[in-house]
This record gives C-alpha cells, structure tokens and sequence, in this order.
C-alpha cells in the first residue's frame, strides 16, 4: 500500500510553517508553533488519529496568536486534502465521542469534498494558556475548510475549559481516522462516483 502523505510549506507575511503528514503514520508527532497549548491540541489530534505528523510555525506572536493558529490549522488541512487525493477508497464518514474526565465531546465528520462546519464547544475562559479560546472554534472550522471537509463538533458536557477543549480535539481525531481509513473496494465512497 502507498502511504498517504503530504508536504505543506505555508509562508505569509504573517507565519512561516513547515508541515510533513502521513496519514498512515504511528501518531509519531513533533510540534512546535511556539504556543504551548495550541501545540498540545495538535498533538492531541494527530496521535489520536494515527497520523505522523511534524509541524513547525514561526508566527508574528508578537501581535496575537491568531494567524499562528489559523495558518497552522490552513496547513494541515490542506495536507490532509493533498494525502486523500481523489479520496477514492476512503470510508469518507466518521464520528466519535470522546470524554475527558467530566467533559465529553462529539465529532462527526464527512470528507465530502465539500467544506463545511459546525463547531459548538462552549467555552466560558478567555484564554487556555496563551491560546484565545476563540481560536480554538476556529482552528477547527479552519480545518475543516482547507482539508473540505464537514465538520460536526460538539461539547456535550464539562465544567472545565481545558478538558472541553481537549475532549473535541481527540473527538475530531477518532473520527477522522475512521474517515481516512480504507474500504476493501477502493471505490470512491459517493454514488455519484466523485468526491
């Protein structure tokens, strides 16, 4: 089997990101974009999916963490698009609940080819770390745009931020590995025979 994989390099006046992605990986992972938390989300997502992932950002922090946040989450998106290719054999849909002590998140996902998102985590902090939390929301509706996907995420429950938080992202991670994985056809998972 062919490993899917991806090479994203993303550079603005704003971030400069290197990302390798395999799909078919170990959850071999190696972050660094230079926001602590945000890393440990990334970190989340990608062991919890399977996936081997190194991403490196250096961002104008200086200013805020937003176009750090929202390149890094462009980037992978974009490198799990350019992984799928013509998405043929792919189970195409996934969903997975995963707790966090008292939190528990959903996740459904459709790697329709058609980029669309939901994404309800209700967060109540300002910040986790030096993440805003509102960017938690948008890294994953970021996400979900550049890999065009749709994306269902929902916090059901939970007191703390933190565990909301990392409750979605792990949620976002099983169902994204069900998605990526492989029917024993190969056929392109859509009656119209395209994706």
């Amino acid at each position: 089997m062919t490993r899917r994989q991806a090479a994203v390099a993303r550079r603005t006046e704003e971030t400069d990101i290197q990302l390798d992605l395999c799909l078919d990986g170990r959850g071999t992972v190696e972050i660094d974009t230079g926001i602590g938390f945000l890393d440990h989300m990334f970190h989340a997502l990608a062991w919890h999916a399977g996936f081997d992932l190194r991403l490196r950002c250096r961002g104008d922090l200086v200013v805020d963490d937003h176009h750090s946040a929202e390149d890094c989450a462009l980037a992978l998106g974009a490198a799990i698009d350019q992984a799928l290719g013509d998405r043929a054999g792919i189970r195409r849909f996934g969903y997975a609940y995963a707790p966090l002590d008292e939190a528990l998140a959903r996740c459904v996902v459709d790697l329709s080819g058609r980029p669309q998102h939901e994404v309800r985590l209700g967060l109540r902090r300002e910040k986790l770390g030096d993440l805003a939390t509102e960017n938690l929301t948008h890294v994953l509706r970021s996400l979900a745009m550049a890999a065009r996907a749709t994306l269902h995420v929902d916090v059901l429950r939970g007191d703390n931020d933190h565990h909301r938080a990392e409750a979605a992202f792990k949620a976002t991670a099983l169902a994204l590995r069900e998605a990526v994985g492989l029917r024993a056809n190969g056929a392109v998972p859509s009656t119209k025979g395209v994706l």
